[in-house]
């Protein structure tokens, strides 16, 4: 590991984290096999018909709301909680930072922010542990996730969206609102998957989020000057894989676009759809393309929660090696006399 890896999460927020990822994954799953049910048929089959759908959907629904009242709980009496959560909010120096890396974009810097330097070859002592971008994307989700959260509740509870939307085309619309943030949410997951599981410095995956900050080793790099990535060597199948994945992501998403448009009903209500619509089989294939952009997900996800364990299991026999031996009357052990 190299001074880059100066820990994201705290142990608690590790697990946290996976939970999150499976229960949002779940979401996905369930709900675009209800949205494209013409691409996504088999999945449909495979989770038990529509009414098997639907009752995984509101579960891991269920499950989302647990997972953020405990967070939010947590954030608010945990301990040294809300220095967290007052290091996630945006300060000038983020504003400063956009607007320097919109200069640099355009020529006009010579450098990026410092607030905007992650996975740059700078030492963890030089750049914050989120960049303003890091800060956008924790926020947007946040955002989406308590939007699909409410609007979700409403549309399982019929008669409370009739409460607040007496009108049919009101209430379609509020439906029509979920499926179309839920399309938008899914570009920025796999836009999310693409940049931490296939990063050159962390390909496969990067273990800041599995490993939490408290057992990232640092000291082994103390008397190396630099940051340590310049040890790192590249992945001999990366190229391949940033290739493939990069692809899959950009077809996935223009797929699910196109499909959200032309799929009569839902998220679109029919009245606006512009009518009839592609049934091609590469509709179908960018769809599941898309799914297999999700999946990949959480076998990344799982495979770093392994990696995870490994690494346990490898510190804690080192500390269990470097314990001195008891002598074998019972006594302490000596040293050489």
């Amino acid at each position: 590991m190299t001074n880059m890896d100066h820990g994201k999460f705290t142990r608690v927020t590790t697990y946290f984290h996976s939970l999150l990822a499976l229960d949002v994954f779940l979401l996905f799953f369930t709900g675009y096999s209800v949205m494209f049910n013409d691409e996504l048929w088999w999945m449909v089959e495979f989770m038990g018909g529509n009414a098997g759908v639907l009752a995984l959907h509101r579960i891991a629904g269920f499950g989302l709301i647990v997972l953020t009242v405990f967070w939010v709980t947590l954030m608010l009496i945990g301990p040294g909680r809300r220095k967290n959560f007052r290091a996630v909010l945006p300060t000038p120096t983020d504003a400063k930072a956009f607007v320097q890396d919109v200069q640099f974009v355009l020529g006009r810097a010579d450098e990026r922010h410092p607030n905007a330097r992650q996975f740059a070859g700078y030492s963890s002592d030089e750049v914050p542990l989120l960049s303003y971008v890091g800060k956008g994307v924790v926020w947007i989700f946040t955002v989406e996730l308590v939007l699909l959260m409410i609007s979700g509740l409403l549309i399982w509870s019929k008669v409370g969206l009739a409460q607040f939307f007496q009108t049919k085309a009101a209430a379609t619309a509020f439906v029509t609102f979920h499926g179309l943030l839920g399309v938008v949410m899914v570009m920025g997951i796999m836009f999310h998957i693409f940049e931490h599981g296939f990063h050159p410095a962390f390909y496969p995956v990067e273990m800041k989020a599995f490993v939490p900050k408290s057992m990232m080793p640092h000291e082994e790099h103390e008397d190396h000057e630099g940051t340590g990535i310049e040890l790192l060597s590249l992945r001999p199948t990366w190229k391949w894989a940033v290739n493939l994945a990069g692809a899959a992501v950009v077809i996935g998403i223009v797929s699910m676009l196109v499909a959200s448009i032309f799929d009569s009903g839902y998220p679109i209500p029919a009245g606006l759809t512009p009518g009839g619509g592609p049934t091609s089989i590469l509709l179908t294939i960018g769809v599941n393309i898309g799914m297999f952009v999700l999946l990949l997900g959480v076998v990344l996800s799982t495979y770093g929660n392994v990696l995870r364990a490994r690494y346990e299991q490898q510190v804690a026999g080192d500390e269990h090696d470097s314990e001195p031996e008891a002598a074998a009357d019972g006594g302490q052990p000596r040293g050489d006399e």
